[in-house]
């Protein structure tokens, strides 16, 4: 259903098992900037109503989802890490040509953030099949759903706004780049990397 081209290796839960705070922290960052990129969407392009009425709803939804992370943390006895940048939204972005016409913009960065809510996506999947700890499996199973939600509907926008035709090129071609990024990653006890 996601399209990703190169699945995750189902050892990189053995590297979360044995980190689970570390991927807590990052778990919580990743919804955090998600939670920015809905109200970044809604800042830069102001004219697109429909859009602007699901970021607000998104922003909402993922601050709850870091509420919720933090509160794992919290639970466990530990306070929220610091901030690393990700590798793989980082190395992500090297796929998209600087500037281009307002379309061109707002489609690059749906997509970019519909095949991040993908992978994310495909490794809570991953973690709520594989985990040993079962209040976290449930946790990620539950969260898998609404990030495949925002993945399709991340996509749709893309669709709407852009050519229908040339997005799905655009696309497919990003899944291609995507699997290459991720040859090089999932040794690291991140959500992406």
């Amino acid at each position: 259903m996601l399209g990703l081209k190169l699945p995750t290796d189902p050892r990189w839960v053995n590297i979360v098992e044995k980190n689970i705070d570390e991927i807590l922290t990052d778990h919580a960052y990743c919804e955090q900037k998600a939670a920015s990129t809905a109200i970044s969407l809604i800042i830069t392009f102001p004219e697109y109503p429909e859009l602007i009425q699901e970021m607000i709803a998104l922003s909402r939804e993922e601050m709850g989802h870091f509420k919720m992370v933090h509160d794992k943390i919290l639970a466990r006895g530990k306070t929220l890490g610091r901030y690393r940048k990700d590798e793989y939204a980082i190395q992500l972005l090297k796929f998209f040509p600087k500037g281009g016409n307002r379309t061109t913009q707002l489609v690059h960065r749906l997509l970019y953030a519909a095949l991040i809510e993908a992978r994310s996506c495909e490794r809570f999947r991953l973690l709520s099949e594989e985990l040993n700890d079962k209040e976290l499996a449930e946790f990620y199973h539950k969260l898998m759903v609404s990030e495949a939600g925002h993945y399709t509907m991340f996509l749709k926008f893309a669709r709407k706004y852009g050519n229908k035709k040339e997005v799905d090129k655009k696309w497919e071609e990003l899944l291609e780049f995507e699997a290459e990024i991720m040859k090089g990653l999932g040794r690291k006890e991140t959500i992406h990397g």
